[in-house]
């Protein structure tokens, strides 16, 4: 698709889904592809300072999930055409791209992989799984089937422990809940899927998140074939973008001369 430059180092996009929903997305930096796929609530924006920071290295590509921003919502929706989403993008961005994805997208970038998406190094930060949430989650998709977005929003962000004043513009994406409420699935971690996962991961978590978010990611990095696991002090799921930046970059770095080197 055509891009348009909107800013110094900026380019703007759109490409079509499988389904044809436009997906849109935003381009900056210049060197080795990759791609950042947003958490619930998040957009190519919210991602935005971490992108402008891995653009020193990476051709840097970040797009609002179907629903979101500029991205169209075609119905009905199922995981995999969020999948097809991606590997949309990814075609957009440079053969061989790699993945970061935070919480959610962290979730959907490995169910991408698993079902034989052709992309690089994956790395995810946090993604939500807990048997312990269910119940939560499926209090937020009962509000949801019922038309009640705005109590849908309210208990996932009392959930999340982010204020909603915290998160302006999240209203008109509530919607979006359900799609990333499906991603998770039942919520526990996906061994079977992640089997087939033969990329080399990377998986962060928050010193400071909650004891759980932690057992979800050790036992995330466990799951997986090529994986290792990375604990940023101090850190929340609000992780800072100068932190995770430099952590991004040392693994994509090595990754890629241990590649060369075989």
């Amino acid at each position: 698709m055509d891009e348009v430059n909107t800013a110094p180092g900026r380019l703007r996009g759109r490409v079509r889904s499988r389904d044809g929903t436009p997906i849109a997305y935003e381009r900056y930096g210049d060197g080795p592809p990759l791609v950042l796929v947003s958490g619930a609530l998040g957009t190519a924006a919210a991602e935005r300072p971490l992108g402008l920071l891995l653009a020193r290295r990476f051709s840097v590509v970040a797009y609002d999930r179907r629903g979101r921003g500029g991205s169209g919502d075609t119905s009905p929706y199922a995981v995999e055409r969020e999948i097809e989403d991606l590997a949309a993008v990814v075609a957009e961005a440079g053969a061989g791209a790699a993945l970061h994805g935070m919480g959610t997208g962290g979730a959907l970038a490995l169910a991408a992989v698993a079902a034989g998406l052709p992309a690089g190094q994956v790395s995810v930060y946090e993604p939500p799984y807990s048997a312990e949430a269910a119940q939560r989650r499926r209090r937020v998709a009962t509000l949801l089937g019922q038309g009640r977005r705005g109590a849908a929003l309210t208990l996932f962000l009392a959930d999340s422990g982010v204020p909603a004043e915290l998160r302006p513009g999240v209203a008109e994406l509530a919607h979006t809940l359900a799609y990333d409420l499906a991603v998770l699935g039942d919520g526990t971690v996906p061994e079977r899927e992640l089997a087939r996962v033969h990329a080399r991961v990377l998986v962060v978590d928050g010193g400071a998140s909650p004891a759980g978010t932690r057992q979800a990611a050790r036992a995330l990095t466990a799951a997986l074939p090529l994986a290792r696991h990375r604990t940023l002090t101090g850190q929340t799921h609000e992780v800072a973008p100068h932190v995770i930046a430099p952590v991004l970059e040392q693994f994509l770095a090595e990754d890629r001369e241990t590649v060369g080197a075989v």
